[in-house]
């Protein structure tokens, strides 16, 4: 199983009245840098690693210092904040700014790579049909230029690596050659 981490800003507050009492441009407003929708995945798969020096330059510093932990801890497939949440693969953190804080959905992303021989641009459509339509398979992200197909598993699901290799071979086209 991999996984990767998804960070999704759900808010962003102004507090005006601190601002004009704290701070040296007391009208400074809202965050910037994020906007509310504003979505990040990061991975730490094959050569990807998007994870490194404050996600390369996509997140604000401040920020970076309040979720990279937990970030960290979704990519190495941790309990982001077991207990807490009512899915231990979700966050919802703030940055430190206490005149501006952005508010994220942190979620950790369960998934299997799927190497597939064969597998061409032309074909991702058809292969995407058939893993989406085993059980606890919540979406398919195929990459035909890597020759995989990235399966996400839905919460408290299995999906038997047997189960990925036989949708795939029901087209002699194609052969699994390993699950990650």
């Amino acid at each position: 199983m991999q996984h990767k981490c998804k960070v999704t800003v759900i808010d962003k507050k102004c507090f005006t009245d601190y601002q004009e009492q704290y701070l040296a441009d007391p009208k400074s407003g809202s965050c910037p840098f994020y906007n509310v929708g504003d979505e990040f995945i990061f991975e730490r798969y094959g050569e990807e690693d998007t994870f490194w020096r404050e996600g390369n330059g996509t997140q604000c510093a401040e920020a970076w210092d309040c979720i990279s932990r937990y970030i960290y801890t979704a990519l190495q497939g941790g309990s982001i904040m077991r207990n807490w949440t009512n899915d231990e693969r979700m966050m919802i953190a703030c940055c430190n700014d206490g005149t501006r804080p952005v508010i994220f959905k942190i979620q950790r992303m369960d998934y299997k790579v799927v190497k597939i021989a064969g597998l061409a641009e032309n074909d991702s459509v058809k292969i995407k049909s058939a893993l989406e339509a085993v059980p606890g398979v919540d979406s398919v992200e195929v990459k035909p230029e890597k020759s995989w197909a990235e399966v996400f598993i839905k919460k408290d699901a299995s999906v038997p690596d047997e189960s990925l290799k036989a949708v795939v071979a029901q087209d002699t086209k194609y052969h699994v050659t390993g699950i990650d």
